[in-house]
Parts: C-alpha cells; sequence; structure tokens
C-alpha cells in the first residue's frame, strides 16, 4: 500500500470521487499544509492556519498508479484558480499535491507541465496547483468523514 495526499477545494466532493476510485484502499479526509497543530474546521474556515483541506489516499499501485491517482485529481476541479473552487473561497480551497516520497514529486511536476497548456486551453489561465513535500496530516472531524455516504 502506498500513501497519496491532494487538496482540490471541498474535502467532502474530493473524497467522494477518490472513494469510487478502483484501486484505492481507504480514505480520509484532513487538513494539511498549515502552521497550527490539529486545527479544527472552524480554525481552518478562518484562512489564519494556512491549511488546506485535504484528502489522503492508501491505493494499492499495482491496482492504480500515482500517475493515474493524479488524473483523477486533475480532472475533478479547476487547477488554475488559486484559493477557490466554484463557490468556496478560501486558502484552505486551494489546489495542491503534497508528494510522500522523490518518485511522486517528480511525476506531480511532470503531470502538471503536461496539462498547463491544454488548462490555458480550456480554463484560460495556467495551473497553480502547489506540488510540496507532505507535511503533518490531521484527520478531520468524523462527521466530515465520508460525508456523501452519510448524508
Amino acid at each position: 500500500m502506498k500513501k497519496a495526499t491532494f487538496a482540490a477545494g471541498c474535502f467532502w466532493h474530493v473524497e467522494e470521487v477518490f472513494t469510487k476510485t478502483p484501486g484505492v484502499k481507504s480514505t480520509q479526509v484532513g487538513y494539511t499544509g498549515g502552521s497550527v497543530e490539529n486545527p479544527t474546521y472552524e480554525q481552518v474556515c478562518t484562512d489564519r492556519t494556512g491549511h488546506a483541506e485535504a484528502i489522503q489516499v492508501e491505493y494499492e499501485p499495482e491496482e492504480i498508479s500515482y500517475k493515474e491517482l493524479l488524473k483523477v485529481f486533475f480532472e475533478n476541479h479547476n487547477p488554475t484558480t488559486p484559493n477557490r473552487q466554484g463557490p468556496d473561497v478560501g486558502i484552505q480551497y486551494r489546489s495542491a499535491i503534497f508528494y510522500h516520497d522523490s518518485e511522486q514529486e517528480e511525476l506531480a511536476k511532470e503531470v502538471k507541465d503536461k496539462l498547463n497548456p491544454i488548462a490555458k486551453e480550456r480554463f484560460g489561465n495556467e495551473i497553480v496547483t502547489e506540488i510540496k513535500s507532505a507535511v503533518p496530516f490531521y484527520r478531520a472531524e468524523e462527521y466530515h468523514q465520508k460525508y456523501f455516504q452519510k448524508n
């Protein structure tokens, strides 16, 4: 099993997409990329912690590659809008890839570069997705986990 971490707007939608992706074995939503330890949803929503709403995925690389996960990530949000996805605005809604090893870093940069001309044509802007080393991931409150399945 391997781990991947992505931020692509509201984590409810992102989790739903990855939960239905063959080869993904588990998902959890949470917060990463900020400066506060163990932040709450209310703190993250203030835009002062620096965290992104994110999803952490455990996947079986023999069933789905990291490159295929990147494809799912880029196809399911607008990676050209800084700190925004649809009506959701704030740093917590930014587009980001938090890589766990050098192979993930290289693939993320390669895919972003390859998709940038397509994004310019489709959205009229360049991809602003951050590519950063994974930092502590804080699991979100239980009511956020598998939100669409519960509601």
